[in-house]
């Protein structure tokens, strides 16, 4: 009886087989559920690793088991990883981070610091936690979103990069040392993301805050780069921030350009600029025409269009999500496809590959965990719920499981080919790889909230929805709630003309008027406190102290070459 219905089992198998995928589960693609919880227990396994061997340092060392410094000393790898842990629903972990890093951050260190990555990273990370904290159920201070200890944390950073911006073309510097400004014999030379990516972040302060400045640097950034683009309409990679002059002049959609692009359409949405929109809508029609052949995109001179290299960079595969935003579905879905076959070739992105000869570049076979092709998947998947991108969410978390993973976390895979590791576990994997891994496969997370939730918040400007959903990731997916911008809508200088006009009306004495200065004239961009410009030596003092914070000290300086290694060093070898 047992073998019949065995024969019988296996007959209906047979037949099951033959029939055209229905509505079940062949057409899902894989068991969301079960890969969620093994992008849950991966996060852990990386975290827990991180906490006990790593912290305080930035970044956990997965082969030895220790931590190092790597961005700065910022406990990076805390930061960055924070907002994920709400997203996986852990709400008390996420309080206690919060307090841990209010006790022991400190921006006030002598350390050259990469101005782009201390922005997507750690101005990021904070500004984001800040607007989810009363969400994970921090106890939130009566102005919030418009006040908060994280909010006044991410200030604090972004004002540390300001000095960087003080060029003659509004371009900012690569690096800044946060204690001193900019070191004298700093390079002038930063990539194109290094100077575009920050109109996210800053207009996100100036809107909470009420302090223009950070959203006046950022785009007069924007608008220096866009000015200078070539006559057919490329950017290319490496500029000069004092002259203008390119000086890697190759253009493409990867390392050294790709988030300039990103935030061109994000500023758009989340700032619901036409401008912003339009420069990326040109530049998009440029890139198709001189890049773009057969659904891949390949570097070109910028001022001829001729191609400088065949090569498709691990980096580019931001590209089909952005794709994606726009609402040119079907072309992002061609140009994943041609991705994830590179993926399905080696178990994973090489840093390089050539597209021609089909395989990796020399020295650039590595795979450090990066999360474009996951991030482009998960964008895709909202847009057309196709199971090949599931299936790509699949391979990613077999193939870093199986290579990547050590007993202390996961580990940068340095060469593909054979599968050896680097002692090196990038912040990005918990912030970025693993959130959208995990937003691929969980479709009710409360970031995917299509508007019918929300919450209201009495603030001292009056009402304001929040967590309505339409959430904008940063470029190292920290989601910002585009509603807060909303939320603190009164300009401080306002506050202040109202506070002078009730000193002035209630002082007997006459007060002399005085009038406001831009907040580039002051140091920290505060208004003289008293009106009667007796201020009182403390106060002079620490204002003359901020205003030498921007003087130049002498710092040694990295060599030139290193230098452009900090950003996307894509042409330049470290030798």
């Amino acid at each position: 009886g047992a073998a019949m219905l065995r024969s019988l089992g296996s007959l209906l198998c047979l037949w099951a087989l033959r029939l055209p995928p229905g509505p079940g589960a062949a057409a899902r693609g894989p068991d969301v559920a079960s890969y969620r919880e093994r992008v849950r227990a991966m996060f852990y396994h990386a975290y827990e690793h991180y906490l006990e061997s790593a912290f305080p340092y930035d970044e956990l060392r997965p082969l030895t088991c220790d931590g190092q410094d790597t961005w700065g000393s910022f406990s990076l790898t805390l930061i960055d990883a924070l907002d994920t842990l709400l997203i996986l629903g852990n709400v008390s972990e996420f309080q206690r981070v919060v307090n841990v890093l209010q006790e022991g951050v400190d921006f006030d260190i002598d350390v050259n610091a990469s101005v782009f990555e201390t922005n997507i990273r750690v101005v990021g990370g904070l500004l984001s936690a800040h607007l989810l904290s009363r969400k994970a159920g921090v106890e939130v201070e009566v102005g919030w979103p418009c006040s908060g200890p994280l909010l006044r944390m991410a200030e604090e950073a972004a004002r540390k990069l300001l000095p960087a911006f003080q060029t003659p073309t509004g371009m900012p510097y690569g690096t800044v040392n946060l204690l001193h400004g900019v070191n004298p014999g700093e390079t002038p030379v930063t990539c194109t993301a290094g100077i575009g990516t920050f109109i996210v972040e800053f207009a996100t302060l100036s809107h909470l805050t009420g302090d223009p400045v950070f959203e006046d640097v950022a785009r007069r950034a924007l608008k220096a780069l866009w000015k200078n683009r070539s006559d057919i309409g490329l950017v290319g990679n490496h500029i000069d921030v004092i002259t203008a002059k390119w000086v890697a002049q190759d253009a493409g959609i990867g390392a050294g350009v790709d988030s300039y692009f990103e935030y061109l359409v994000k500023g758009a949405i989340l700032l619901q600029d036409k401008e912003l929109m339009s420069m990326f809508l040109e530049y998009n029609k440029a890139i198709k025409n001189y890049t773009k052949f057969d659904d891949w995109y390949l570097w070109v001179q910028m001022y001829k269009g001729t191609v400088s290299m065949p090569v498709f960079q691990s980096l580019e595969a931001y590209w089909p999500g952005l794709q994606s935003l726009i609402g040119d579905v079907d072309n992002a879905m061609r140009t994943f496809l041609n991705y994830y076959t590179v993926w399905k070739q080696f178990g994973g992105l090489p840093e390089f590959y050539n597209i021609p000869q089909g395989y990796t570049v020399d020295k650039r076979e590595g795979y450090p965990l990066r999360p474009e092709l996951i991030e482009s998947a998960m964008y895709l998947y909202r847009a057309t719920r196709d199971p090949t991108l599931l299936e790509l969410g699949r391979d990613a978390v077999e193939s870093i499981e199986k290579i990547s993973k050590v007993d202390c976390g996961f580990a940068t895979i340095k060469d593909l080919r054979d599968h050896r590791l680097d002692n090196r576990m990038e912040s990005f994997f918990l912030a970025e790889t693993i959130k959208y891994l995990y937003l691929l496969f969980d479709p009710d997370n409360f970031i995917h909230n299509d508007g019918s939730d929300f919450d209201v918040v009495i603030t001292p400007y009056g009402e304001c929805v929040l967590n309505a959903g339409g959430y904008i990731f940063n470029t190292e997916a920290h989601p910002i709630d585009p509603a807060a911008l909303h939320c603190c809508r009164k300009r401080k200088e306002e506050q202040w003309e109202v506070e002078d006009l009730m000193q002035e009306f209630y002082s007997l004495k006459k007060t002399k008027k005085f009038t406001f200065k831009t907040a580039s004239d002051h140091g920290e961009g505060e208004r003289p406190k008293d009106p009667e410009g007796a201020t009182s030596e403390k106060a002079g003092e620490k204002r003359n102290s901020r205003k030498s914070s921007h003087s130049l000290l002498s710092c040694p300086s990295q060599s030139f070459n290193s230098k452009l290694a900090v950003l996307g060093q894509v042409f330049l070898d470290n030798t």
